[in-house]
């Protein structure tokens, strides 16, 4: 039985980076969107404004996420995931243009912990930890 090789560090530490940095843009998100519904409507353009450099990191993870697959030889989970995040925050943001505020608020907090558990999981890996 072989051992498999360690993931190099130009792969893991741009999906770690990109990763951390959608996950605090998606808690920007969250932070905006109360402070818009209490009544700070300016805030409104700034929530969509960091919805559109969220969605670019996130499309930044899922190439980092590929690249820890091919050629890194790392799992394949990853790269699914974050293409199931994208189709998440994809309709998130969708929802959010239509104004379908009864899914859009679900959808964003099922986003969030779904990249929480992404980033941390980017944290753990390469760490002894099992893929």
């Amino acid at each position: 039985m072989t051992t498999p090789s360690p993931i190099p560090s130009w792969v893991l530490w741009p999906l770690r980076g990109l990763a951390t940095a959608h996950l605090a843009g998606v808690l920007a998100q969250a932070a905006l969107a109360g402070l818009f519904v209490t009544g700070d409507v300016d805030l409104l353009a700034w929530h969509r404004d960091n919805a559109g450099v969220t969605h670019s990191l996130l499309y930044l993870q899922l190439l980092a996420a590929v690249l820890l697959r091919r050629p890194a030889r790392g799992p394949l989970w990853p790269a699914l995931a974050s293409l199931g995040i994208v189709a998440a925050e994809t309709a998130q943001v969708a929802l959010g243009q239509w104004r379908v505020i009864a899914l859009h608020f679900p959808l964003g907090m099922a986003v969030f912990g779904l990249s929480a558990v992404f980033t941390a999981w980017t944290w753990r890996f390469g760490r002894g930890s099992a893929a």
